[in-house]
């Protein structure tokens, strides 16, 4: 049986074909053109600059911003997951997460001097269903010890979905290329970077731009915090309204290989509730405006 002519000599077969190419290309367009936020970046903001409201409050702002994401750091009372967590109210919290829309993307636990301590909060960002674990350092006296923990625990945190990632923090890691080093001594693909501009600013007293320091971190971020910074020491401001130059961060950043991923707001400037929230809004404008995708 000859199978019938669509048009210009082209078979049904071949149309179909064409037309099933076609869709695809056009999904794979969209992604390209940044269209679907998942493959392309996850923009989030942290519970911090709701620090002196409870979390569900921080989490209300964040929802209500318009954000998707949602970092788990600190609000009244201090962090909102420790060590002393339990797996039951760690989930309670990612409960209160999901209720409100948003998915937990980062979560900060404190401190930890012990492998079971971090294996802890493993199994507490786990059970509040957050994919990623933000660790601090420590100090130089501490660090083959802090270290040694982080990396015999690598294994274990991938076991649970939960990948780990230090920060520009101060001490021994107060820069990208300080913070490499300390990756590549662990050496395990589970632990990785979570860059953070306004923090290089920060510990080396505004000398440091991040712009020139991001070079150092080429293949190894995962994350960003994304927080800006004022003269003489100031980082409790909204993004895009202090020194940091986010486009070039951004392009040397994506140059290096960072091309998709969280970016999660970490400070906004102070004020009443009211003012909190409308800065987060401005943050998540400013980032939509950054990545050219919506939050």
């Amino acid at each position: 049986m000859k199978t019938k002519a669509v048009s210009c000599g082209v078979t049904r077969r071949q149309f179909i074909g064409t037309m099933i190419t076609a869709t695809v290309l056009a999904g794979l367009t969209k992604d390209v053109d940044g269209e679907r936020a998942e493959s392309r970046w996850q923009i989030g903001c942290y519970t911090r600059p709701w620090a002196n409201f409870d979390y569900q409050v921080a989490l209300d702002g964040i929802a209500t911003a318009g954000f998707k994401y949602a970092g788990l750091m600190t609000a009244k009372g201090g962090n909102i997951v420790t060590v002393k967590t339990t797996p039951e109210e760690a989930a309670a919290i990612g409960a209160e997460v999901k209720q409100r829309g948003l998915k937990a993307i980062s979560m900060w636990g404190g401190s930890f001097g012990t492998n079971d301590e971090l294996k802890r909060l493993i199994d507490n960002a786990a059970a509040c269903g957050c994919p990623n674990l933000l660790l601090g350092g420590t100090s130089e006296k501490h660090a083959d010890a802090y270290y040694k923990i982080v990396a015999e625990c690598c294994d274990y945190a991938a076991s649970k979905n939960v990948g780990l990632s230090v920060k520009p923090h101060g001490g021994n890691n107060a820069n990208g290329a300080q913070c490499r080093k300390l990756i590549e001594k662990v050496g395990h693909k589970n632990f990785r970077l979570w860059y953070d501009p306004g923090n290089i600013f920060y510990y080396s007293d505004g000398k440091l731009d991040p712009v020139e320091d991001v070079a150092a971190v080429d293949g190894i971020v995962v994350g960003m915090s994304v927080k800006d910074f004022r003269p003489p020491k100031e980082v409790a401001l909204t993004p895009g309204t202090g020194k940091v130059d986010f486009p070039r961060v951004m392009a040397r950043l994506k140059q290096g290989g960072f091309t998709s991923g969280p970016l999660v707001v970490e400070c906004l400037n102070p004020g009443d509730l009211a003012s909190i929230n409308a800065e987060a809004v401005k943050a998540r404008r400013f980032l939509e405006s950054l990545t050219g995708q919506t939050a």
